[in-house]
């Protein structure tokens, strides 16, 4: 990148960082769990106000903007041809879980960092987007590839958004989504979501749930049950809700799925204290003996689907979810498994594991995917991202999944530096206070404005 480039984005950033924010603020002011779909809403009100929001912002911006169906949208520089460049983001956020310091829907600053939830999964990354076009229609000049930022509302919890992007537009050339790590994400692992289902039915367990999402470590879970007394434990809540039954209350630390290291499971607490003191009945206990083998070991050894092939990190399960459904047991599964395994070969290991005592339902999943660091569409991030940061760091591969594959040529590329040291009230993505640093996501955006130009002079 010449220095006149490196000017011209440095003074960008500072003429306009001022309004970022206050479109930063103003989106992750809109709460965007999933909801039920309603009339010209699909994944509910939440969702379709954030897309809404996002290109709200985009068309204050002068930038082109198209919504599709509701679902997913985009704005647009240089035109609409089939060959062009794209980033994609997502506006919608797992739910906002418990242990929150602030309003998790208003956006806090403390010493640099803003803390609200989806301000680095991924609103802020979004508005970063928006921002990064506005340059290219200021300072780009006669654009070689038309560049969308796409906007999505349903990454959390199925990418049906995208899916109905793929049905009527025609894929980039080279995309990347702005939903992951620096330096870049030139893999992903496969991802497959699945329940345990109790053959027994409930008997002294009267009702129990933890977690609202399948791909958050939990950091809550309740059971109420039918018992005469419970001996108290230290960190969990205990009360008697009525006669003869007790509510049960046990507080994990939680975190994202593809990342179960140094996360507490709620619901691993909440089985061994009905494990440990017998306050279960025989066939309720020997499905909690089994369910509780996923908090216990993340790596899946406990199940017997571990599994390594040495170009990702080894495979994970999480459980999500507990609840009662139909008098029956559920217990979510979440899986990032490496090339060496599959769904398939997960279903076939773990109806064997839980013969006589769970049923397995596993749901399509999705393959991993891996693409060679030297291709060059990768080589200009990269690029890019030295230029600016001056970092040394390579490319790697990771456990969660983002919108890279659902295209043919894309991968994820920022804004997290996860070995960088936070102070203590910095939360993760997925959990309670999350939090990014303001001048850390100023510089992803000048790494993907730089990113963008380098791109513009390939060859496609």
């Amino acid at each position: 990148m010449d220095e006149t480039l490196s000017r011209q984005i440095d003074a960008f950033i500072e003429e306009n960082k001022d309004r970022i924010l206050w479109d930063m603020t103003r989106l992750v002011g809109v709460p965007s769990v999933e909801g039920p779909a309603e009339e010209d809403a699909p994944f509910g009100p939440g969702p379709r106000k954030a897309l809404d929001m996002a290109l709200t912002i985009a068309r204050e911006l002068e930038l082109g903007t198209e919504d599709l169906d509701h679902k997913i949208g985009y704005a647009y520089v240089g035109g609409k041809g089939e060959k062009y460049l794209a980033t994609i983001c997502h506006v919608d956020v797992v739910p906002i879980g418990n242990g929150w310091n602030t309003d998790p829907w208003t956006l806090t600053e403390r010493e640099g960092y803003l803390i609200g939830r989806g301000i680095v999964d991924d609103k802020g990354p979004a508005v970063l987007t928006l921002y990064a076009l506005k340059f290219l229609q200021e300072h780009g000049g006669a654009l070689r590839y038309p560049v969308r930022a796409i906007l999505g509302s349903n990454e959390e919890t199925g990418m049906l958004d995208v899916k109905r992007y793929n049905e009527t537009e025609p894929a980039p050339l080279f995309c990347f989504s702005p939903d992951a790590e620096f330096p870049l994400i030139n893999g992903e692992k496969g991802i497959v979501h699945g329940r345990i289902r109790s053959l027994c039915k409930m008997e002294k367990i009267v009702d129990i749930k933890g977690g609202a999402a399948y791909n958050a470590v939990p950091d809550k879970a309740e059971v109420w049950i039918q018992a005469g007394s419970v001996p108290a434990q230290e960190g969990l809540d205990i009360e008697e809700a009525r006669f003869g039954v007790w509510h049960i209350t046990a507080h994990g630390i939680g975190g994202h799925a593809a990342s179960p290291q140094g996360t507490v499971s709620a619901i691993g607490i909440l089985e061994d204290y009905l494990l440990e003191n017998h306050l279960v009945s025989e066939a309720e206990e020997e499905f909690l003996r089994f369910a509780v083998k996923v908090p216990h070991a993340s790596d899946g050894s406990l199940l017997g689907v571990a599994a390594d092939d040495g170009l990702f990190s080894p495979l994970t399960v999480v459980s999500g979810m507990i609840y009662g459904e139909d008098d029956r047991l559920v217990q979510t599964l979440d899986f990032r498994f490496p090339t060496n395994t599959s769904a398939a070969r997960l279903q076939e290991i773990l109806e064997k594991e839980a013969a006589g005592v769970a049923a397995i339902e596993l749901d399509e999943g999705k393959a991993p995917f891996y693409k060679d660091p030297n291709e060059k569409e990768l080589k200009a991030c990269m690029d890019a991202f030295r230029e600016v940061t001056g970092s040394e760091k390579k490319p790697f591969t990771i456990g969660g999944g983002t919108y890279a594959r659902s295209f043919p040529n894309a991968v994820g590329f920022g804004p997290e530096h996860l070995d960088r040291v936070r102070p203590a009230f910095v939360g993760p993505i997925h959990g309670a206070n999350e939090a990014g640093h303001f001048g850390e996501l100023l510089e992803a955006m000048k790494v993907y404005i730089a990113a963008l130009m380098n791109l513009e002079e390939l060859e496609f």
